[in-house]
């Protein structure tokens, strides 16, 4: 029997605004110069992901390396980049990390946030929000109805738990 792709990530080629996937999750973003360039890092919880995520940086000419948090977890960070400043711009208000408005994940964009913070559950499939943005959370939520697929938050006081 066939299976139909919903939100096919190889409908088009990889961009750098597909990082914008790793701000969905627990991803941040740097402006530097007055705006002119900006780095994307994320802190991650296993090693995978960072290995997965430098690989998908490479896939759209973006160079990551791998590294370490203050507090030891993995980490993967961009240098600061002028073709990263206009995903900085949108994901930024001030130095706050920001959901824009218009925001709809496609294939790109969630894949790469399931690998920054995605896990499969017997319920569906959860992907990790930024424990450091909450403000974050709602538009999310909206973004992902606005593609189609419903959401709701679950925290570990409700039965949830976290991936990785």
């Amino acid at each position: 029997m066939g299976q139909m792709s919903f939100f096919a990530a190889e409908a088009r080629t990889p961009r750098v605004v597909d990082l914008a996937g790793l701000l969905c999750g627990p991803g941040q973003a740097v402006a530097f110069g007055r705006g002119a360039a900006a780095r994307v890092s994320a802190v991650l919880d296993a090693e995978w992901r960072v290995r997965s995520l430098v690989l998908a940086c490479a896939e759209r000419g973006v160079e990551a390396v791998p590294g370490r948090s203050d507090e030891g977890r993995p980490l993967v960070r961009t240098a600061f980049r002028a073709d990263l400043a206009p995903l900085a711009a949108r994901w930024l208000r001030g130095a706050v990390k920001a959901v824009p408005a218009d925001f709809v994940p496609d294939g790109w964009a969630l894949r790469l946030w399931a690998l920054a913070a995605g896990c499969a559950d017997p319920a569906g499939y959860r992907l990790g929000l930024d424990p450091h943005a909450p403000q974050t959370h709602p538009a999310l939520l909206a973004a992902l109805d606005r593609c189609g697929l419903p959401a709701k938050v679950v925290g570990e006081r409700a039965g949830g738990r976290r991936c990785g």
